[in-house]
């Protein structure tokens, strides 16, 4: 299985299975959904090398993200 690298908006730094590697994410957060982009190739692809690592980059929320939480 391989894992996705997520970097940049709210998810930044968290890291997700990842079934098929697909070039585009689309994640629930919240109330909404965020959209992440696949960058770079796949890293640790050898036998011994640990799992798979795949870098995704933030680039937008499908609604606006509320930050302030009362």
């Amino acid at each position: 299985m391989a894992l996705a690298r997520l970097h940049g908006g709210p998810l930044d730094g968290q890291i997700i299975p990842l079934g098929d590697a697909d070039d585009k994410l689309i994640v629930p957060y919240s109330e909404t959904q965020v959209v992440y982009n696949r960058r770079g190739e796949p890293q640790n692809t050898g036998a011994a090398d640990g799992p798979t690592e795949v870098d995704y980059w933030f680039e937008e929320s499908l609604e606006d993200l509320t930050l302030d939480d009362d």
